[in-house]
Formats: structure tokens, sequence, C-alpha cells
């Protein structure tokens, strides 16, 4: 982390997952966390809003090109499989099974998400601009 003031969007000991809200596949992972995470463990946010901004900022990331998911626990900063892995860890059921993967050595596990990542929008679309949470969802999604 930097010096800047944490967004404040974000309560201590959130859990947040950014995503890019144009993708296809990106949003249909936020639909599945949302149905899948009866605990409501975790918040979202679209790399395109402010909120998103703020803490890509904070991480020191880059805010004008998204080829990572980005997990954020307790302060601490995960991308690409490592937090795919830790989140499908959480969730219930045979999801969680999944994060047996991590088993796998990370430079494999990130070779095959970065050929995912780069090729998304050739692969699932993108949306011409990012998709608003439902009303019955909002609550889901970091605000101002």
């Amino acid at each position: 982390m930097n010096d800047q003031v944490i967004p404040a969007s974000v309560q201590r000991g959130e859990s947040v997952v950014l995503f890019d809200g144009v993708c296809k596949l990106c949003n249909g992972w936020a639909k599945f966390l949302i149905r899948h995470d009866a605990q409501q463990t975790f918040r979202l946010a679209s790399v395109q809003s402010s909120e998103g901004q703020a803490l890509l900022r904070w991480f020191a990331l880059p805010t004008d090109r998204f080829d990572t998911m980005v997990y954020i626990e307790r302060g601490e900063l995960l991308v690409r499989s490592d937090a795919v892995l830790r989140i499908v860890a959480q969730l219930p059921g045979p999801w969680r099974w999944l994060a047996w993967l991590r088993l796998i050595p990370r430079p494999l596990r990130d070779w095959c998400y970065d050929r995912i990542a780069l090729n998304r929008y050739r692969l699932f679309g993108r949306y011409d601009s990012c998709l608003l949470p439902s009303a019955d969802h909002d609550r889901r999604f970091l605000h101002d």
C-alpha cells in the first residue's frame, strides 16, 4: 500500500473483488459470486468505477488497462490465479474443492490464467459500457 488514504467505500477487514465491468466473462464471474456467496463475504467493484480506480491507485496498479482480477482481503492484495483460488476456497459446497488447484505451481496456474485474461474479449465478448447492478444486488457493490 502507499501513503494515500484508503478509499472510504472500503470498510476495514472487508473483502473486495475488482473486475472488468465491460468484460462479459468478468461480469459472469461477478454474477456467479453474488449467486453463490450466500454469506455475502465479498463486495464487488468494477475497475472502471471510481471505487475500483481508487483501489487500483491505492495498490499502485495500472488504472488504464485491466488484465487481471484483483482480490483484496483484509488489506492483502491477490491477483490472477491466487485471487481466484482464494475466493473459491471461501464459497460453499463443491466450489471450494477448486481451491485444490493451488497445488499446481503458480507459474503454470498464472500462465493459464493469462491466456484466458488476454483473450477474454475475443472469446467471451464485451459490453459497450459497464453494467449497473440490479437493485437487489446493489448492496453487494462498493459505493462512495
